[in-house]
C-alpha cells in the first residue's frame, strides 16, 4: 500500500510513522529523508536539490518530487510505503499524482490524524528539550535537570521558541491556510480519505489507523 499521512502539527504523524509501516511491512518514506538520501548520493537530482540549499534557498517541488519518484521506483519500496512529510501543498499533491501515475502506482489512502487545536497547543507547548543533548522529554518543569539516563550532560530542560503556545497557534493557522486545502482536494479526485481520531493511547491510534484501512478486526468484532 502507498499511504500519505496528513495532519496538523504535533497530530502524532510521526509516532504513528513506524507503527504503521511496520504493520504493512513498507518503508517510511520522509521527504527530509530521500533529499538528503540523494544529496549524500551524488544523483543528477540530489546534485540539483544540493545547489538550492547550498544557497540557502527552498528546493523547488518539481526537484523533490522528482526524487521521491526515484525512490518510489526502488525495489524497496515494490510493497508501498508511508509517506509522511511529502504532501502539504496542492502542487505536491499533484505532482505526487502524476509521479506514481508515472511508475505505474497509486496512491491507496489518506489517512487524517484528527485532534482538537487546544489539545495540539497543550501537547507541544508540553515538550521540553534538554539544552545540552537536545532530548524531548514531557510531563516535567522547564529549568529542570535533563532526567536523562546516565552521566550528568550539565543540561536543563527548556521550550522551544517554536513550542511556545503563541508559535504553536499560529503554525495551526498556517496549516488551516496552507496544507488543509489539499484534503479538499483530495476529496474531489476521489482519493479514500479517512478521518483518524488520534487522541488517546498511542495503541489505540494504531488500531484505528488500521481498521481504517481494513487491516484490523473492527471494534468489538471477535
Amino acid at each position: 500500500m502507498v499511504i500519505v499521512l496528513f495532519g496538523k502539527p504535533g497530530a502524532g504523524k510521526g509516532t504513528q510513522a513506524p507503527r504503521l509501516a511496520e504493520a504493512l511491512g513498507v518503508p517510511i518514506l520522509a521527504t527530509g529523508d530521500v533529499l538528503r538520501a540523494a544529496v549524500k548520493e551524488g544523483t543528477p537530482l540530489g546534485l540539483e536539490a544540493k545547489s538550492f540549499m547550498d544557497r540557502g534557498a527552498l528546493v523547488p517541488d518539481t526537484v523533490i518530487l522528482g526524487i521521491v519518484k526515484e525512490a518510489l521506483s526502488q525495489p524497496r519500496f515494490a510493497r508501498g510505503a508511508v509517506l509522511d512529510g511529502v504532501v502539504r501543498t496542492v502542487p505536491q499533491a499533484e505532482g505526487l499524482e502524476r509521479a506514481l501515475r508515472e511508475i505505474g502506482r497509486g496512491l491507496d489512502a489518506v489517512l487524517v490524524f484528527d485532534i482538537d487545536d487546544e489539545e495540539i497547543v497543550r501537547r507541544i507547548s508540553g515538550r521540553l528539550v534538554c539544552d545540552a543533548c537536545q532530548t524531548p522529554f514531557t510531563g516535567v518543569e522547564p529549568g529542570a535537570p535533563c532526567p536523562k539516563p546516565g552521566p550528568s550532560d550539565g543540561g536543563h530542560l527548556v521550550r522551544r521558541k517554536d513550542d511556545e503556545p503563541d508559535a504553536v497557534r499560529t503554525r495551526l493557522q498556517v496549516y488551516r491556510d496552507q496544507t488543509l486545502p489539499v484534503l479538499a482536494w483530495y476529496q474531489q479526485h476521489g482519493a479514500r480519505v479517512q478521518q483518524i481520531d488520534a487522541v488517546g493511547a498511542v495503541d489505540d491510534i494504531t488500531s484505528r489507523a488500521l481498521r481504517a484501512l481494513g487491516l484490523a478486526p473492527a471494534q468489538g468484532a471477535a
